[in-house]
């Protein structure tokens, strides 16, 4: 049985991956006449045991020394909020009907085969993407995050990257699709490959155990993979695939699966604004990390990534479809990439990029009693289950 005195075992615990000075639990007791133990003047009594209670002074998104047991005293209040409105969002895929698709499907006139292929295009990237991403978060990124404000949303985050595999995979046999080609085309559908190559490196640099936080170099690594996966994977590699599927709803085919990618939309709108936010604070915190350097080699992850995605979008829609054709896609990830730059303060790459899409912003505005597809939403129950007229 572990004892929370072996801090050698408590070193050693997989899933934790912090030295026992800024995880399980604080390292030692600090000095009460150390600067950081004065409160208002007056020394901070130590426990029994030697340790003091926190002071939000102390904590720190990254390399912080202060018990990550301990959420209160919040200083990271815009991650608690956030928390607390992704809960307020939940929703289960299995309230959403996929009867419509079901027969539209079936019915061999239903959809064009350049519709076909961009259906199961889509769910061949998405079904394994969010497996990616919370695999990334409960053994990368969690364990070297030391405020528990923000551990908070990223267990929640994991949580609902859960709920989108658990969506994908109900439209996959809702439609009785080949789910050993639909869950394998991470493997063989080379656009669908070459985005998840890009973005392994940096999951194994957060998921390696070997690999702490504490140096430039390092912490450079940490910040640079959370913006691969907030600014390029969540927030540009989703986009093509939701707004294919969203504008077949929008024409009123395969409304069952449109809906459930708007609240996955809405979902994967906050994570990337989280880590948004996490980066930011981070940069903050830590602004010597923040070099033109390593700008520019963010530049370069972002021209690169916008290339893959493009590529993904002429594989998918090799063709006209939908209104919709590969070089519009160009322009919008060109502006994605423009508004994501922005949003870290990176110098934008593409100027003039201007937004082919503005429908899009409206589909992660979910609210009481809005028209959709066709359906009503008449209330929401607990935040998340939907009665439907």
């Amino acid at each position: 049985m572990l004892s929370f005195d072996d801090d050698a075992a408590i070193a050693k615990m997989p899933g934790l991956g912090l030295s026992s000075g800024r995880g399980f639990m604080p390292a030692s007791p600090a000095s009460p006449a150390s600067p950081a133990s004065v409160i208002g003047g007056k020394a901070a009594k130590p426990s029994a045991n030697g340790f003091r209670r926190i002071r939000i002074d102390d904590k720190r998104v990254i390399n912080g020394d202060t018990d990550v047991n301990q959420l209160v005293p919040f200083k990271y209040k815009w991650a608690w909020e956030k928390y607390l409105s992704a809960c307020a969002n939940h929703w289960m895929p299995q309230e959403i009907s996929m009867s419509r698709d079901i027969a539209l499907w079936k019915d061999p006139n239903g959809l064009t085969e350049d519709e076909r292929r961009l259906v199961t295009r889509n769910l061949g990237f998405f079904v394994t993407a969010d497996s990616l991403a919370a695999n990334n978060i409960v053994l990368g990124t969690y364990r070297h995050i030391t405020a528990p404000e923000c551990r908070q949303y990223l267990l929640r985050q994991a949580f609902e990257e859960a709920i989108h595999t658990h969506a994908y995979q109900y439209i996959v046999e809702s439609l009785g699709l080949d789910e050993g080609e639909i869950f394998n085309a991470y493997q063989e559908i080379d656009s669908i490959r070459a985005k998840d190559e890009f973005l392994i490196p940096f999951i194994n640099i957060l998921t390696d155990p070997e690999f702490k936080t504490g140096t430039l170099e390092n912490d450079q690594k940490l910040l640079r993979s959370l913006i691969v996966f907030a600014c390029l994977m969540e927030g540009l590699f989703f986009y093509v695939g939701f707004a294919q599927i969203l504008a077949l709803g929008r024409q009123n085919k395969m409304t069952g699966a449109a809906e459930q990618y708007q609240y996955i939309l809405r979902d994967e709108s906050m994570h990337c604004n989280f880590g948004i936010d996490l980066i930011n604070q981070i940069k903050m915190e830590n602004p010597h990390l923040w070099t033109a350097e390593f700008r520019e080699g963010i530049q370069d992850l972002v021209k690169q990534a916008v290339e893959l995605e493009y590529r993904y979008a002429e594989d998918t829609m090799p063709r006209g479809v939908l209104g919709l054709n590969a070089p519009m896609f160009k322009e919008y990830l060109r502006y994605i990439a423009n508004r994501r730059c922005q949003q870290i303060g990176v110098e934008q790459l593409f100027a003039g990029a201007n937004n082919p899409f503005p429908w899009m912003s409206e589909m992660t505005d979910l609210k009481k009693e809005r028209n959709f597809f066709e359906t009503r939403v008449i209330e929401y129950q607990t935040g998340g289950a939907l009665s439907w007229e």
